[in-house]
């Protein structure tokens, strides 16, 4: 009877023990799924919005942008496009970026005579554009779970723009078109929050559904130098500022 309880007692604990242990081993699964497993990735798109100030009055005394236009802060809304083809083993990803966005400061026009405002509207629209390359060091939300992914972008940039004065295109001094391209560098540094932790679920059924592997809200400092490399006769569009975003990886 004693050997029978005894049994009895070591069969009760293999069977509990063998049962958490699956418990323990199911829970493990459902986190590896929650943060490793995804459908293939290989773009991401950011939606951006910050302050604008373009360079215009750079190294120019007379500083024509502020006279006209003010110190007011201006806006800038804009939409970038990233491939992440290449991934590096405990890194990140690696490819080429191209963004796109606009801006607009608007004013009422002087008068030349003696400097007053008129009636009449003067605008200067302008459309920042470039192509990086980006790096995404991804590998603390990858592989840590720390939902932070730190990133660089390098390459050119690029920006068209045109000024206006009374719903027409204005002209300078010498009756030349106030329209123009501007040429550069581009660079950028950036940290992306990444919101999967929020609800692991619907960032599980969102990747199942639509593609999307993550989201995330971020930050971004950049620097863009429109004056033609270093160029005397091409009007700086360009800007060092910041942006705000959210952003999607697929």
């Amino acid at each position: 009877m004693k050997h029978s309880l005894v049994l009895a007692g070591a069969l009760a604990i293999t069977a509990f023990g063998a049962r958490a242990g699956a418990e323990v081993d199911d829970l493990g699964i459902y986190r590896r799924e929650a943060h490793h497993y995804h459908s293939p990735q290989d773009m991401a798109v950011e939606l951006r919005f910050g302050p604008y100030t373009p360079n215009v009055d750079d190294d120019l005394a007379a500083r024509p942008y502020e006279t006209v236009f003010g110190d007011s802060t201006r806006y800038y809304g804009g939409v970038e496009f990233d491939w992440q083809v290449l991934r590096i083993p405990y890194l990140g990803t690696l490819g080429p970026g191209f963004g796109i966005g606009y801006t607009r400061a608007k004013a009422d026009a002087l008068i030349d005579s003696d400097g007053s405002r008129s009636d009449q509207e003067t605008t200067l629209s302008i459309v920042p554009m470039y192509a990086v390359a980006v790096l995404r060091a991804d590998v603390l939300a990858e592989e840590f779970q720390v939902p932070l992914v730190p990133y660089a972008k390098l390459g050119i940039g690029h920006a068209y723009w045109w000024s206006q004065s009374g719903g027409e295109t204005a002209r300078g001094p010498n009756g030349e078109e106030g329209r123009g391209r501007s040429w550069g560098t581009h660079a950028a540094l950036g940290l992306m929050l990444q919101l999967d932790w929020i609800d692991i679920e619907d960032s599980k059924e969102a990747d199942q559904t639509v593609g999307m592997n993550h989201s995330y809200i971020f930050g971004e400092l950049y620097q863009s130098v429109l004056d033609g490399f270093g160029s005397e006769n091409q009007l700086d569009a360009g800007t060092e500022s910041w942006v705000l975003g959210i952003a999607a990886e697929f």
